[in-house]
């Protein structure tokens, strides 16, 4: 995606910027353009782009914003307000929809001031008004917020994932049918052990609990875990 260019005009808070630079790694995006930032370098900038220091310190910085896209062939610029005069809108997932792998074009991302967004004459140099669906009756994102958003779709568009190495899942292969029958026959006799079911009460009972157990799949040692409780159940009932 190194063809999008995500362009900040005229921030005023150094912390957007490298709140933004985060945004921007987060999504794999890196190519970051600013035009006429208030404070940059800057301490803040370094602090809240939290480890997207690459980002911050490969920055390239313009005097306007026609020289910040002056080699782009694509020019979105963002906006939560209604126009007097109509741009073609697109959302940021039809954006990434369209143009998620046009390799040969240069696409520039821009977002306006903190306070008041990009001035229409800005907008006279974008071929499209990008929007970020959201509540009607308060549209107005943080900076970083909406870059955060169109940069998710980017990299969603782009087929990228970032698979979890959180915990065991896919560890165990799954309990096999003989094994999940075996399982509910145990259930049922520690269930009558117990003195839980009563005369005639099983069929239904039991065909519940299949259900909720088939829904669960099972690994074999999660289906080990519960056929011990069973055995301890059964043995303390005996006492």
């Amino acid at each position: 995606m190194s063809n999008f260019k995500i362009v900040l005009v005229e921030t005023s808070h150094p912390g957007n910027i490298g709140a933004v630079a985060r945004a921007m790694k987060n999504m794999a995006l890196t190519e970051l353009r600013l035009v006429s930032p208030k404070l940059f370098p800057h301490a803040d900038a370094t602090a809240r782009a939290s480890g997207a220091d690459d980002v911050l310190r490969d920055a390239k910085v313009y005097d306007t914003l026609a020289a910040a896209i002056a080699d782009c062939q694509v020019v979105l610029g963002t906006s939560a307000r209604d126009r007097t005069i109509s741009w073609p809108v697109l959302t940021a997932r039809q954006c990434a929809e369209r143009w998620v792998g046009a390799a040969d074009a240069n696409i520039a991302l821009v977002f306006g001031r903190e306070s008041s967004g990009l001035a229409n004459h800005e907008l006279d140099l974008c071929h499209f008004l990008l929007r970020i669906p959201c509540n009607p009756d308060y549209s107005s994102l943080n900076l970083a917020a909406a870059v955060q958003v169109v940069c998710y779709e980017l990299f969603v568009a782009s087929g990228q994932k970032h698979p979890s190495g959180i915990g065991d899942v896919g560890e165990e292969p799954l309990a096999s049918s003989e094994q999940m029958e075996g399982f509910y026959q145990h259930l049922l006799q520690t269930m009558a052990d117990i003195g839980f079911l009563q005369p005639g009460g099983s069929v239904s009972i039991m065909r519940r609990l299949r259900r909720l157990f088939n829904r669960a799949q099972l690994d074999t040692k999660e289906l080990d875990i519960l056929r011990g409780i069973l055995r301890f159940s059964q043995n303390h009932n005996l006492k």
